[in-house]
């Protein structure tokens, strides 16, 4: 017969006894942040958490568990849904079915975690060498890429006129393996850039 935990002070001592089944010097904790019904956050010794919660309130027996991550943005957290028959059964399921799951996923999430700073850590070093050889430029990050932007203004020497404006845009991709670059202004700054590229020697 499911247990059935209708408030927050059921739902926080039913927690608790989890903890106790699961071991590993598991604590409980306020879930404050899960507004939809009845919660409680059980974490283990080595920082991993879980969050225990009650979706339905139709459902007082039934409980979700969900395998905290430290970050879900790219890599959806694992849960399953298991009926309170008691905390020993609890903890037994997530023994048995979410813990798996919890570590595949935590893997998983620190080979992405490590892909991603690799990848800007490449970028940036791409990026710090353009903006040394653009002086005063503009450094803005985007997703997966950095765009570095330059800027002169000047007005031709005795003449009136509008101000000129000559621009370097470069664009650094995600990994930092390649960049594009755009100029724009007057023929006689943008035509020596292009011949200075033109020229350097390819290894």
């Amino acid at each position: 017969m499911p247990q059935e935990l209708t408030t927050q002070e059921q739902f926080d001592a039913f927690a608790d006894e989890v903890a106790r089944e699961l071991g590993t010097h598991c604590r409980t904790a306020p879930h404050t942040e899960y507004a939809r019904g009845l919660a409680r956050l059980i974490i283990d010794g080595d920082g991993r958490a879980l969050r225990l919660c009650q979706p339905d309130d139709q459902q007082p027996g039934r409980v979700k568990i969900y395998a905290a991550l430290p970050d879900e943005s790219q890599v959806q957290a694992p849960s399953i849904q298991v009926t309170a028959i008691s905390a020993r059964h609890v903890a037994r399921e997530i023994t048995r079915r979410l813990y798996p799951l919890h570590t595949e996923a935590a893997d998983l999430a620190s080979q992405l975690a490590a892909r991603q700073q690799a990848e800007a850590d490449g970028r940036r070093t791409v990026a710090e060498a353009v903006a040394d050889a653009l002086p005063g430029a503009r450094i803005d990050e985007e997703h997966r890429r950095t765009r570095i932007v330059w800027q002169r203004a000047s007005c031709p020497l005795g003449q009136q006129g509008p101000v000129q404006v000559d621009s370097v845009c470069v664009v650094v991709g995600a990994s930092g393996e390649w960049v594009t670059v755009e100029a724009a202004g007057r023929p006689d700054c943008v035509i020596p850039m292009l011949a200075a590229f033109a020229d350097t020697p390819r290894e």
